[in-house]
């Protein structure tokens, strides 16, 4: 066209990229360093003791070999555990583990990159970063090993679907040196949110178009005079997240691709975002709308979306669904916040990726085809089930077709987190191909009706192409990004709440966008378009 969202989306943090709201406590600002103890003698034992390793030979290395890994992670013991003990055991490789928190590690990297003493594997800067850095020397491109590579080839050289990212993530010689992240996300994560015990009390049925989502919510202020139907905490991506309904979302907000017309336009002064605030500005005028919209707290939001007589629609992650009925059970044990349809002409919400980048790269140090045969193991369904499953028989077993702890059987919510501390697995930086088996995958029965609301009835937006661009193309657009986006939240804010705002008012924001670098900025991306098409 992925809330403390951004779809799309943060490579420094699982839970801000995918669970988009979730938190967790930090640890205080240190690092902790894995010492895995002497490696023992490398296992001789047959590739397939491991399952499928997609032709990659374990063990990789015949002699003790140790690579340094920095990545994200609250787990100060990942020197003992599970996962590196078992990577060791499988392929020869003692990892040397240098952990920070989320909210250190983009600090700590800086501060690595800018000695030049690279750790061997580590992850978290942009494409346009680490390009310029490989192109420097300084990283070690994975397009000249290929040959070593299986499961790097398999999926992203030999994959039609797939190997827009041999073009779109190399430097201008055509080295990529960004390990690809392959079917992370969830198909369905976001959506507007409703409760439905309301709706059913109120007799309104679940919304299917734009029109009956506005009825139903003029109907809910009637029942409830003192409530303001739809609240929101997203702030101003509140119009970002809507805009998919309305056919001009893209995960390169502010510009998107207009498939039909084979372009890319900005979004913002398009018709379509013209006829989504007026639909928002109607909703505000009528008292739908909540008015702190704009501003509202986490707190607050969370108070009106969880009482009976507040807020009855929002937009957010499906985690909520059995969150907020959890967190109210003993008072309200009724409370049913389901997954509600789309709203917008277009009927669809946003394409998650199938591929995500994490900037995951390897240093040009002396073990480099070693790191890069490791994440090659990793991409692999044998390695990719390793560090987010863990080792079966041993930590999980299968029952109905969904992993179960034995040790964890008093945790009571066994997600990744509690897996990354039990087991050192998910670990942000070294999970490559999720195992579709795994418990992040494991949908409760209102999530997995999210799922098949949207998936089984087609309900997406195309996703837009992924672009290469060049180093003046990076430049401009770094330039002109963030005054337009902040620009255009402005207008698009006052366009709602003041009752004044209108046709006149719309051509000044047209005009103004184009004085702040509109044209330059979108034509950008039809250049580097241009090339993507003819590429292919």
């Amino acid at each position: 066209m992925k809330r403390k969202n951004t779809a799309l989306l943060s490579t420094l943090s699982l839970v801000t990229l995918l669970v988009a709201g979730c938190s967790s406590d930090k640890p205080k600002d240190t690092i902790a360093s894995a010492s895995p103890t002497s490696a023992p003698p490398v296992s001789a034992a047959p590739t397939a003791n491991y399952g499928d390793t997609g032709g990659i030979k374990l063990p990789i290395v015949d002699k003790p070999t140790t690579l340094t890994w920095m990545l994200v992670s609250d787990n100060p013991n990942l020197g003992d555990s599970l996962v590196v003990k078992e990577i060791e055991k499988r392929t020869g490789i003692k990892l040397d583990i240098q952990a920070y928190s989320s909210g250190t590690y983009k600090d700590k990297l800086k501060v690595i990159v800018a000695s030049g003493k690279l750790p061997d594997i580590f992850h978290g800067q942009t494409l346009a970063e680490l390009n310029k850095m490989g192109g420097q020397g300084a990283l070690e491109p994975i397009s000249q090993h290929l040959k070593d590579l299986p499961n790097f080839k398999k999926l992203y050289v030999d994959d039609k679907e797939n190997n827009w990212v041999m073009k779109s993530w190399s430097d201008d010689k055509n080295n990529m040196y960004a390990w690809p992240l392959y079917g992370l996300q969830r198909d369905v994560n976001h959506g507007f949110l409703y409760r439905k015990d309301i709706f059913d009390k109120a007799g309104i049925k679940e919304w299917s178009n734009t029109e009956e989502f506005y009825q139903a919510l003029k109907k809910l202020k009637e029942t409830y005079p003192q409530s303001y139907p739809v609240a929101s905490k997203t702030k101003e991506f509140i119009f970002r997240d809507w805009s998919y309904g309305w056919g001009v979302g893209g995960a390169s907000t502010p510009a998107y691709y207009d498939e039909k017309a084979k372009v890319w336009k900005l979004a913002t002064t398009q018709p379509e975002y013209k006829d989504m605030l007026e639909f928002m500005k109607k909703l505000y005028n009528e008292g739908l709308l909540d008015p702190e919209f704009i501003t509202d707290t986490d707190a607050s939001w969370t108070a009106k979306m969880t009482t009976n007589d507040k807020s009855f629609v929002t937009f957010d992650w499906i985690g909520r669904l059995d969150a907020f009925a959890n967190s109210v059970k003993a008072q309200n044990p009724t409370y049913n916040l389901r997954y509600g349809n789309p709203v917008g002409p277009t009927g669809n919400i946003r394409t998650l990726p199938k591929i995500d980048n994490f900037g995951i790269v390897v240093a040009n140090n002396s073990n480099k085809e070693i790191a890069l045969k490791l994440l090659d193991y990793l991409t692999s369904p044998s390695g990719s089930s390793l560090v987010t499953m863990g080792v079966e028989g041993e930590t999980f077993k299968m029952e109905n077709n969904k992993p179960v702890y034995p040790e964890l059987k008093d945790v009571a919510n066994v997600d990744i987190k509690a897996l990354e501390k039990k087991y050192g697995l998910w670990l942000e930086g070294m999970y490559l191909r999720p195992d579709k088996r795994s418990v992040y995958y494991s949908f409760t029965e209102k999530e997995q009706e999210a799922q098949d609301k949207i998936v089984k009835n087609k309900k997406f937006e195309p996703a837009d192409p992924v672009l290469k661009f060049t180093d003046q193309e990076t430049k401009t657009l770094a330039e002109l990004k963030a005054s337009l986006e902040k620009a255009a939240n402005e207008f698009s804010t006052k366009y709602v709440m003041k009752k004044e705002f209108g046709e006149a008012e719309w051509k000044e924001w047209q005009q103004n966008a184009e004085k702040l670098g509109a044209t330059k900025f979108i034509d950008a991306h039809n250049a580097a378009q241009k090339r993507y098409d003819e590429a292919k």
